[in-house]
């Protein structure tokens, strides 16, 4: 065992306090990474407040990380002491079922081990999360980064960025399509990176006009304000693919009727009921689809990362200190970041 320092919340009221733990020793298919940077992801809050449910405490948040491997177990083969490498949402999987046989650990069909807030597979340990120095993963759940990255920037594709990448590659989005991007916040703004990278022409669709500038800096073509009916009108029945990112409940019928005959939209924000809900003449008519996508399999994440560097894509961060963490969540909370938190770890020892 090995003691890890990080901080953590010990109930849904809580903040953030430093936290001490043991990590398990690198058995011989493990990496050991000792953590650089650990993004903030908008459902570290929900997970800690337990507004999912399943909060089990105490609780050490972050699943997009980015570290320098430390140890290799005797087994591992694609990782060497020195390489970069990131950890997202996942440790573990049962990778026996059909999902996981086609590198879908995410649907596991026995549930995936998540990175933390989540139990391992062997020892029955809480897991713990990026919100500390170091980490113990089996060398499947972990990817190659490359040197070309800006880490720090790195750090949110291990969540936000498969989020947004993984429907995109499915659903085949690529030159002489039209894709709405539907909310500009820490997801959208990748799914408007990756979008206009795999060549789409692409429609920043927002409630927030004022919005539209930074959406074109990002690579958007188009800005759609949804609010605007003259605008929805305009571009109604036009759009190959929507990636909506909204992360609340809302209501998803105007923009159904934004999409071609025989096309979809997916949602990868919301996990809670859609108010109103969607109407069968939204989807009747047009032979429409709403669905919706989980992060990525290991292999699609690891294409992603390489995606990445090939086109020189990183997240719009804010790098914070460990002792401001508190203050990052309460910003979150009220939107106040473009576009994503990241902590550099570095300062974790200074403020123990």
């Amino acid at each position: 065992m090995s003691l890890a320092h990080g901080y953590a919340v010990h109930d849904q009221t809580a903040p953030l306090v430093p936290f001490s733990f043991e990590r398990r020793p690198a058995g011989p298919d493990d990496v050991r990474i000792e953590i650089l940077f650990s993004g903030i992801c908008h459902s570290d809050l929900h997970q800690a407040r337990d507004d999912w449910g399943g909060a089990m405490f105490p609780m050490v948040p972050g699943h997009e990380i980015i570290g320098r491997v430390t140890e290799v177990g005797a087994n591992v083969t694609r990782f060497k002491v020195g390489d970069f490498a990131g950890v997202g949402c996942m440790v573990d999987s049962c990778r026996h079922c059909a999902a996981c046989d086609e590198d879908l650990e995410q649907y596991c069909e026995k549930g995936a081990t998540y990175t933390y807030n989540s139990t391992e597979r062997d020892s029955g340990q809480p897991t713990f999360g990026g919100y500390s120095d170091h980490i113990v993963v089996e060398q499947r759940f972990v990817v190659k980064v490359s040197e070309k990255l800006d880490l720090k920037a790195a750090a949110p594709l291990l969540c936000a960025g498969i989020t947004t990448y993984s429907p995109l590659r499915h659903w085949k989005v690529g030159p002489g399509q039209k894709v709405g991007v539907i909310g500009l916040g820490g997801l959208g703004h990748m799914g408007v990176k990756f979008a206009k990278a795999m060549g789409a022409t692409v429609v920043m669709i927002t409630t927030t006009p004022e919005k539209g500038a930074d959406a074109k800096r990002l690579g958007a073509d188009e800005v759609l304000v949804s609010r605007d009916p003259a605008q929805m009108k305009a571009h109604a029945g036009s759009f190959d693919f929507l990636l909506n990112t909204i992360p609340v409940g809302h209501d998803t019928n105007p923009y159904m009727a934004l999409l071609k005959r025989d096309a979809t939209m997916c949602l990868v924000g919301v996990l809670t009921e859609l108010d109103p809900p969607p109407t069968g003449v939204s989807v009747i008519f047009g032979r429409k689809h709403i669905t919706g996508s989980a992060i990525g399999g290991m292999a699609e994440t690891q294409e992603m990362m390489d995606f990445c560097a090939e086109h020189n894509i990183v997240s719009d961060v804010e790098v914070i200190d460990i002792k401001t963490v508190n203050e990052a969540w309460e910003r979150m909370a009220k939107n106040d970041v473009r576009y994503r938190f990241v902590i550099d770890m570095a300062t974790l020892e200074k403020a123990a």
